[in-house]
């Protein structure tokens, strides 16, 4: 039903019944975006997840989850999916949110002036999408990296949660929404882990976050 109404939609869907033939279709197609079901035959959607971002770190992960199940939810955005939408959906939303996410892809795709976004010794190039500490690359999925962008561009100004959802995930925050604060806490993780002591996101209470250079004595 959902390959019927993207391909409706003006998508160029690939189906895949299990994980392995996902995987499979993954290595031999170039793909733009990923729709995943967490139950899946056989493996489960995180397992997916998981072996795919061993070898494809940027490609965009919608994760569908079960209703209600917060715990879902979070584990997909742990793991490195960019979003998730929780079953039953409306497959406009679904349709919508694939726009938003391919429609930023393009938009930095297409920039004729490479913008490089310098905090200490964080340098991030929009153009090649790619972020680096001291020259070494931080492996980060396609959502992180709009988001650290964001903050690094408002260095030292308290960015509000709903702006940051709607500016990186290109939709409005709803009730009980974690999303940005679980890729806000991988984002602090990875840059723990590339040495970055430098820099701190940090949270602001009643606002959201904010990124700021700081003394790493």
């Amino acid at each position: 039903m959902l390959r019927e109404f993207l391909a409706g939609e003006g998508f160029d869907v690939e189906c895949a019944e299990d994980a392995g033939a996902g995987l499979a279709a993954l290595e031999q197609h170039p793909t733009d975006l990923l729709v995943l079901d967490v139950m899946l035959p056989g493996a489960s959607g995180f397992d997916v997840l998981r072996s795919l971002r061993q070898s494809q770190s940027r490609l965009p992960v919608i994760m569908l989850t079960a209703r209600g199940e917060a715990v879902d939810r979070i584990l997909g955005l742990e793991l490195g999916a960019d979003d998730y939408l929780a079953k039953p959906f409306d497959p406009r939303e679904l349709a919508a949110r694939l726009r938003a996410i391919h429609r930023r892809s393009q938009t930095a795709s297409s920039e004729t002036t490479p913008t490089i976004v310098e905090l200490g010794q964080l340098r991030i190039d929009e153009k090649r999408r790619r972020a680096t500490w001291s020259d070494s690359v931080i492996d980060l999925t396609a959502a992180e990296l709009r988001i650290i962008t964001i903050l690094a561009k408002a260095t030292g100004q308290p960015l509000e949660r709903g702006e940051l959802t709607e500016q990186a995930l290109g939709r409005k925050l709803t009730p009980y929404d974690r999303s940005i604060d679980t890729h806000v806490s991988n984002l602090r993780r990875k840059l723990a882990q590339a040495g970055a002591s430098g820099i701190e996101i940090r949270s602001v209470r009643g606002t959201g976050y904010e990124l700021l250079l700081v003394d790493p004595q």
